[in-house]
């Protein structure tokens, strides 16, 4: 353990946090937001659109199933145009904040479709508009199973933020291929497997708890 090279790990879990952090925040309000829309607009729901619900429909089902680094691949046009390079953190972090969206935007009409019809009549008989029932009636019905699915959008983008070093993004993944098995060096590679094992489980252990404490509301 002598050539750990602690530093570079510290700031390794840096980028980490950095990618993840943020891929899940933008990720999940863009996620939110067209999550929403799938649902509003589906017919019969609350702002019917059928050209509205195919198109997005379908965006989602072409992007959702992509594997993430062919999903870098394809979007290196759009990354040069909005951040001006296909590599390093920012570019792995664009990329993730925008696969994360579609994911999370299935999961949020999912759950959407679950709440009871009642309540949304309800709503409606008490003369709010779409734009009210969708925040504040069917958003806080389904918020502990948004939870929930925010959390598993948590730990796949953990998972997939491991290859930010294919494109210079850095990041605990990086530093176990560039320090650790590259190098046969493998108390490098088994630590930085239980930071990420550790990071995982403070993500998913804090998820069921705000999951629970919404879902006993």
């Amino acid at each position: 353990m002598n050539d750990f090279d602690w530093e570079v790990f510290r700031t390794a879990i840096g980028q980490t946090f950095f990618i993840v952090s943020i891929s899940v925040v933008v990720g999940g309000l863009i996620g939110l937001l067209l999550g929403l829309v799938l649902y509003a607009t589906r017919p019969g729901n609350l702002l019917s659109s059928r050209p509205v619900f195919i198109l997005l429909n379908v965006l989602v089902n072409i992007v959702r199933p992509i594997p993430f680094v062919i999903f870098l691949v394809a979007i290196q046009p759009l990354m040069l145009t909005a951040i001006g390079t296909t590599i390093g953190t920012n570019a792995v972090t664009f990329a993730l904040s925008l696969s994360a969206a579609f994911a999370v935007s299935r999961i949020v009409e999912q759950n959407l479709l679950t709440v009871n019809p009642g309540v949304i009549e309800a709503a409606r008989a008490a003369g709010a508009g779409p734009v009210s029932i969708l925040l504040t009636v069917l958003v806080p019905e389904a918020l502990g199973p948004l939870i929930l699915g925010y959390t598993f959008i948590f730990v796949a983008i953990v998972d997939m933020s491991a290859q930010a070093g294919l494109f210079g993004g850095g990041g605990i993944g990086d530093f176990a291929i560039t320090y650790g098995s590259q190098r046969y060096n493998w108390p490098v590679v088994y630590i930085s497997v239980a930071a990420m094992i550790i990071l995982v489980q403070a993500g998913q252990f804090l998820g069921n708890y705000l999951a629970r404490k919404a879902l006993r509301r």
